[in-house]
């Protein structure tokens, strides 16, 4: 087996749990992932597993991709990634959502929401300036270095600039329900990325 699968971020909903407390939860298309490959330390020289999603048109793909895939007797598809190997794994097997069990600890990754070049009160939750009396100053930076030296801007400055559209993890989260014969994962709280966006599920590292 592995310790995560890939999936899709369906959206957000809410759910009762036994003691009639609403938890705000995201839904993921966690699967059905197929084994494409077993990667051993005397071939490749560490140990993995790669795992497919989402199947798609074989034109979509390369022939190198496609020739890749139908090695292992896998469908056309669009996201690979690998996990670490737990335990015995063969090529074409199907790993599906019972793979978590309700009450488990998962981690989250995502691509964060891009939002595209932004200020630094939006970035970096700067206070700004008055907004009246003819300040002239409400959101702008403010200065940022010295002048003589260095003579430049010293790096790591919170200035403005592309925001989002990065790799997010998200830790510790709580598997509220599942459902393997729809392939649904419920997990606490919300996960990084828009809906339809890829995510991959792991076991939490902070057990």
């Amino acid at each position: 087996m592995t310790n995560g699968l890939l999936g899709k971020k369906l959206g957000m909903t809410q759910v009762y749990d036994g003691e009639g407390r609403l938890i705000p939860v995201t839904v993921i298309e966690a699967g059905p992932c197929r084994v494409v490959q077993v990667k051993t330390p005397d071939r490749h020289g560490y140990e993995a597993v790669q795992l497919a999603f989402g199947e798609v048109r074989e034109r979509k793909l390369t022939k190198a991709e496609l020739g890749h895939l139908k090695t292992a007797q896998v469908p056309p598809s669009r996201w690979l990634r690998e996990f670490r190997k737990l335990g015995d794994v063969q090529a074409g097997q199907v790993i599906k959502a019972d793979l978590f069990q309700k009450g488990e600890w998962v981690d989250v990754i995502g691509t964060s929401k891009g939002k595209g070049f932004q200020g630094v009160v939006k970035r970096h939750h700067y206070k700004g300036g008055p907004e009246t009396h003819g300040s002239m100053f409400h959101r702008a930076p403010g200065s940022i270095g010295s002048s003589s030296y260095p003579s430049r801007v010293w790096k790591n400055k919170t200035l403005p600039g592309h925001m989002g559209s990065e790799r997010v993890t998200v830790q510790r989260l709580k598997v509220v329900e599942t459902r393997p014969d729809e392939n649904l994962l419920f997990v606490s709280g919300a996960v990084p990325g828009a809906t339809n966006g890829l995510v991959v599920v792991r076991k939490s590292k902070k057990s």
